[in-house]
């Protein structure tokens, strides 16, 4: 990927992840009134594994979707068209073009594109991929296409394709679980897929429950290990997934006591001794002891002999699901008081602690489970501060100094387990007589939900930290 690609990447904030990775400028030659506005170009995906042709001679068949926007979705943009060439695949794989693309040659097209009227994006043709006969392995070559609505004009993008002969496991993305009752049991419906070429002769499958699920049953054929953020299991399945075939993967959860803000992770790769010992990564796992865990066919499959090859694309190997519970998680910022004579330093601060019934857990976002504006009492001055504490003005803003402020921004780390504390210790040095108080706080719209949404009572948030010299 070119550096041209991978900035703007960066400036299209909105552009969904799998489809970003492509995006192109195109000229600044737009009307006054649009000066501001840049139309983009895009594939998804940005880079194309074809698998090769089956044993019979034919050939599985992918989609590459060309799209375009523009950033002012307020400047109305009108048709335009994306020359594609496909030169570039012609030795190894043939193209199918949509119906709103009218073939110019044997590998080169024009493609009508609707107007971007009020629009973020549009697909402008969706091409139907898939290799020749013999096509060599690891065989490559570039899509190349070039936009133009009104007066913009791009410059060309490119999708890089590549012919790779092997299982191709794919696993669907199961929806987000929101409301759910902590208690009751729960399932997270997904199919197993096999979209390549050569079949898979046995699975591993590995999942993640965090701590606010569990697993129901503990097959005998996985071994599961437990860990302060959930529970890991590498189950082995085994059988033939042949090129075609398609299996349900129910594996039933429950919603603990604890659930809040909890996710599940599911992932699928070809089963090896090898990718098994690399899963476990030198951990100890323990053996399940119920009944064994087997794949549930949901489609027939094509027939075809067993291989032990690597996955050609394993982009579609692992999915994860938020299972946000209805629960609430009550936090409480505790204060100290610190006595001592002019020019001792001692050591003060806040500390927060999770009350229940659930845990904290950041584990999409990575954000902090909890963050505390800490307030240093007058007569003292921070001579020692937490790793995790940076330093604020008195009126908020980030102060170069990192030692001597009298704010301070304090996170916890991503979780806080029920009944958890996290500390921010200080060390102060009194500079002044007398006893002087100030009020530190939870930030109660920080995290995602903001605190609010789920801390039942407010009132205890916030705590004095004094200081007496």
């Amino acid at each position: 990927m070119t550096r041209l690609h991978t900035s703007l990447r960066a400036r299209r904030a909105l552009v969904p992840v799998l489809a970003a990775s492509a995006l192109l400028t195109l000229g600044a030659t737009a009307p006054a009134s649009a000066a501001s506005d840049q139309l983009w170009v895009y594939s998804d995906p940005y880079e194309l594994i074809l698998p090769g042709a089956y044993e019979d001679g034919s050939a599985p068949e992918r989609t590459v979707a060309l799209k375009v926007s523009h950033d002012n979705i307020g400047n109305p943009v009108g048709d335009g068209r994306i020359s594609v060439d496909a030169a570039g695949l012609a030795a190894f794989a043939t193209v199918r073009w949509p119906a709103n693309c009218t073939a110019q040659d044997a590998v080169t097209a024009v493609c009508d594109v609707p107007s971007l009227t009020g629009t973020d994006q549009v697909t402008a043709a969706e091409l139907t991929l898939s290799a020749l006969p013999g096509a060599s392995q690891d065989a490559a070559g570039t899509l190349r296409y070039t936009a133009v609505h009104g007066d913009m004009t791009s410059h060309p993008g490119e999708t890089r394709v590549t012919v790779g002969n092997g299982p191709d496991l794919a696993l669907s993305q199961s929806p987000r679980q929101d409301g759910v009752v902590p208690g009751s049991r729960i399932t997270v419906p997904a199919t197993l897929t096999n979209n390549g070429n050569r079949p898979a002769d046995g699975v591993l499958l590995k999942l993640f429950a965090s701590r606010g699920l569990s697993f129901t049953q503990r097959p005998v054929n996985c071994e599961y290990r437990d860990s302060e953020v959930g529970t890991e299991a590498l189950c082995v399945l085994g059988g033939t997934v042949a090129p075609g075939e398609v299996y349900a993967l129910d594996n039933p959860l429950k919603a603990r006591g604890n659930a809040l803000f909890d996710r599940y992770d599911y992932a699928v790769e070809p089963y090896s001794a090898e990718a098994l010992e690399a899963a476990r990564a030198g951990r100890t796992y323990t053996p399940g002891t119920d009944a064994e865990l087997t794949l549930r066919p949901a489609a027939a499959a094509r027939a075809a002999g067993a291989a032990l090859v690597p996955d050609i694309d394993p982009q579609d190997n692992s999915r994860s699901v938020i299972v946000h519970a209805a629960n609430t998680a009550d936090l409480r910022l505790i204060g100290s008081r610190v006595t001592g004579t002019v020019g001792d330093t001692v050591r003060a601060g806040v500390t927060v602690k999770n009350r229940g019934p659930a845990w904290i857990a950041s584990l999409g976002a990575g954000e902090p489970a909890a963050t505390v504006d800490v307030r240093i009492p007058a007569n003292a001055t921070v001579t020692a501060r937490p790793d995790e504490c940076y330093a604020l003005t008195a009126d908020g803003e980030w102060q170069e100094e990192q030692l001597g402020a009298p704010r301070y921004r304090c996170t916890t780390p991503v979780y806080l387990n029920e009944r958890a504390t996290h500390a921010f210790s200080f060390d102060l040095r009194i500079d002044a007589a007398g006893t002087a108080r100030a009020v530190s706080g939870i930030d109660n719209d920080q995290f995602e939900p903001p605190v609010r949404t789920f801390d039942p009572d407010l009132t205890n948030n916030s705590a004095a930290l004094v200081v007496t010299g």
